[in-house]
């Protein structure tokens, strides 16, 4: 096995015994790049030389020490470019900073190594939306990674990275996860800090690790979560070890399975797969019960005001004049404003700030985007309510695994719905996880993978991972 297709904990134990350094998989790594990333797309900059100088300093006795991690270009990294996939800051800016969580990983010994495509500002869900080039999915090259972490998934499938840091605001790690067939977790809101993170919807992004394994997630995490008083929103909540109670089984635990996400719309065959997994769980002594999220059909509506709502005030700051693509001289100040975010912004995220302003407006603001928190209530009611019988829930990811590339590009609403079963999460502040949990035939010979999502409590990652460790 090549140092780039081991994982963290393999990678881990060679390091100790001395059998390699950090300096062998740092050239594994840019020899795979060299050779496979020209097909995938995964990466948008990479710096060996930068890398192999944090590797030089790296403390091998400590938790991650020695191990590259890639980052999604959404997350600051001192010294790094962060386009977040978009002109608007391609070749205009370089973070003066680390992110909290570029430090934790720091701070537990990793190199932050490279800068992985997203969709624009995170808007998107196929890595088709990034202006800076087309990231595919490694089990097929005509097909996309999902996204916005597309980048991300497809690096840690390709084996183009050890493991990789992505966002999710409504499904961003999970889906691309199980679109490549990894790992991908998202914490609960306020379990990792969101500082140096470049906002798209604040109320819902959150940062998690795509990883080769669920024991990789747990690592990863256990590095990344804690509070920070740089993020009002980060909890000041004891953080547990989440490789405690890894491998003890799911036996005596109560599973749910949401029959609002079994129904119409959704891939016989991937819900075959999600089932088959959920009977392996079975077997392995969990009780499965049917349990009802009576508010899920509202969950997309929703999630399509707040979200864009948020995104409009966020990008407000990307206005040419303090930093990123300027139009002009800046002395006709309004003019200034409207070409340069006409012309760095791509229509993805025009579409979304047009429709987050408008939501926002006067005359619209009550029968809009307040009746969607209220909506947003409802539906975190309904997932309190569910764990009150049951210690985590399990259902599919996406309704479809990856489709072809460029077949939704005049049909944005078809993309919006496909987010029907990882949203939520993200409304109601509560962890979950995708994990392979087999393959379905392409229809054109290849294999596309699919994966179980893992949904538990708000600060429940503990359970949350080791139900998925008994799924993998």
């Amino acid at each position: 096995m090549s140092l780039s297709s081991s994982t963290i904990a393999s990678l881990r134990r060679q390091l100790s015994a001395g059998d390699i350094t950090p300096d062998d998989i740092l050239d594994d790594l840019a020899a795979r790049i060299a050779s496979h990333d020209g097909e995938i797309g995964a990466y948008l900059s990479h710096d060996l030389e930068a890398a192999r100088r944090d590797a030089a300093a790296s403390d091998l006795s400590k938790p991650l020490g020695g191990i590259p991690i890639a980052l999604k270009d959404n997350i600051n990294a001192l010294g790094s470019p962060c386009t977040c996939g978009s002109r608007f800051l391609e070749n205009a800016y370089t973070s003066p900073y680390d992110a909290s969580v570029t430090a934790a990983l720091r701070q537990a010994g990793a190199i932050p190594f490279g800068r992985l495509n997203m969709d624009e500002f995170a808007m998107g869900s196929s890595t088709e939306n990034s202006a800076l080039g087309r990231t595919v999915n490694p089990a097929d090259p005509t097909r996309i990674p999902g996204g916005s972490s597309g980048g991300s998934a497809a690096a840690v499938a390709a084996d183009l990275a050890v493991a990789a840091l992505g966002s999710d605001t409504g499904g961003s790690i999970r889906q691309p996860a199980s679109h490549c067939g990894v790992v991908g977790l998202k914490p609960s809101y306020g379990r990792v800090s969101r500082y140096g993170l470049v906002a798209f919807a604040s109320s819902l992004d959150q940062i998690g690790p795509l990883t080769k394994s669920v024991e990789d997630s747990a690592l990863l995490l256990q590095a990344i979560a804690g509070a920070d008083p740089r993020d009002s929103t980060c909890l000041d909540a004891a953080v547990p070890d989440y490789l405690a109670d890894l491998d003890k089984g799911v036996a005596g635990m109560r599973l749910g399975l949401p029959k609002e996400y079994f129904g119409e719309g959704i891939d016989p065959a991937v819900r075959e797969k999600v089932e088959a997994a959920a009977r392996k769980l079975e077997a392995a002594g969990a009780e499965l019960v049917e349990i009802s999220l009576p508010h899920t059909e509202h969950a997309v509506a929703t999630y399509y005001i707040i979200a864009p709502a948020e995104a409009s005030s966020n990008l407000s700051r990307f206005d040419g004049i303090r930093y990123g693509r300027r139009h002009g001289d800046g002395s006709d100040l309004i003019e200034t404003y409207r070409r340069s975010r006409e012309e760095g912004f791509g229509p993805e995220v025009k579409r979304r700030i047009i429709l987050g302003t408008w939501v926002l407006s006067s005359g619209y603001y009550d029968a809009y985007y307040s009746r969607a928190q209220k909506v947003r209530a409802l539906i975190r009611r309904d997932f309190d309510e569910a764990f009150g019988k049951v210690d985590a829930i399990l259902s599919p990811v996406s309704p479809v695994a990856a489709r072809r590339l460029g077949e939704n590009d005049d049909d944005p609403l078809s993309e919006y719905l496909a987010d029907i079963y990882t949203i939520a999460a993200n409304l109601a502040g509560i962890c979950a996880v995708s994990v392979p949990c087999g393959t379905i035939d392409s229809g054109s010979g290849t294999q596309l993978p699919v994966g179980l999502q893992v949904i538990g409590p708000h600060l429940g990652e503990a359970t949350l991972l080791r139900v998925a460790k008994a799924a993998e």
